[in-house]
C-alpha cells in the first residue's frame, strides 16, 4: 500500500495508534516523512513499515 502514498495523504501507523492521524509530507524512495498529530514529524522506512491509508467519508 505504501507505493500509493503521495504528499497530502492521510495515514495511520497501525503499530502506533497513539500517534494519531498523520499527513504524508514527502515520499522519496522508501523514505516516507509523515507529520502525526501526537508524535510530530517522523521518517518511516516504507520497506519495513506499512502505513494505513485513510479515506475521507
Amino acid at each position: 500500500m505504501n507505493e500509493f502514498l503521495e504528499p497530502g495523504a492521510r495515514v495511520r501507523l497501525p503499530a502506533a495508534p497513539d500517534w494519531g492521524v498523520g499527513q504524508v509530507q514527502s515520499v522519496i524512495g522508501r523514505r516516507i516523512t509523515v507529520n502525526f498529530e501526537h508524535a510530530g514529524k517522523q521518517v518511516i522506512d516504507g520497506s519495513r513499515v506499512e502505513l494505513e491509508l485513510l479515506f475521507d467519508d
